[in-house]
């Protein structure tokens, strides 16, 4: 599916991002998407890895900078996934997305995406529903499914 035939024997790029989730009184979890800038397709919130920051760092980053999120980071990822990134040359190139577990302690009110995407509270079911990627979808259903406190 890559734009150059060449393209296929190259390693995927490396992207971070987090699985934004809160804990209900009950003990179930929801959890968050937002939507892309270009496509509008449900996602998590992610990024490029930058200089300087651990990778769990930069992925509650660009929860901040996308959805506005503050919250408690988790150390270990929770796995990884595939994607194919339209990029602005049309292109696409296969990314690897590292997510971390992010447990949301707030929204704010202004942020720097706020106007770009739309963010959404989901249950898991529905939230790995929603994303087209097969292996996303499979990651949030796992995390779900551990034991409370298994995602913090």
């Amino acid at each position: 599916m890559s734009a150059h035939a060449g393209d296929a024997d190259l390693a995927p790029r490396r992207q971070v991002g987090v699985l934004p989730f809160r804990r209900m009184p009950d003990g179930s979890f929801m959890v968050m998407l937002i939507t892309s800038r270009e496509s509008r397709r449900w996602v998590i919130p992610k990024g490029w890895p930058m200089k300087g920051r651990k990778p769990y760092d930069a992925a509650a980053r660009e929860a901040y900078e996308e959805a506005g999120l503050l919250g408690s980071v988790g150390k270990r990822p929770l796995g990884f996934y595939l994607y194919e990134k339209r990029l602005k040359s049309r292109d696409a190139v296969l990314c690897q997305v590292k997510v971390f577990p992010l447990e949301v302690r707030k929204q704010l009110k202004h942020w720097p995406e706020r106007h770009q995407r739309e963010d959404r509270w989901f249950k898991p079911s529905e939230a790995a529903d929603a994303v087209a990627e097969a292996g996303l979808a499979a990651i949030i259903r796992a995390a779900c499914k551990r034991e409370t406190g298994a995602l913090a």
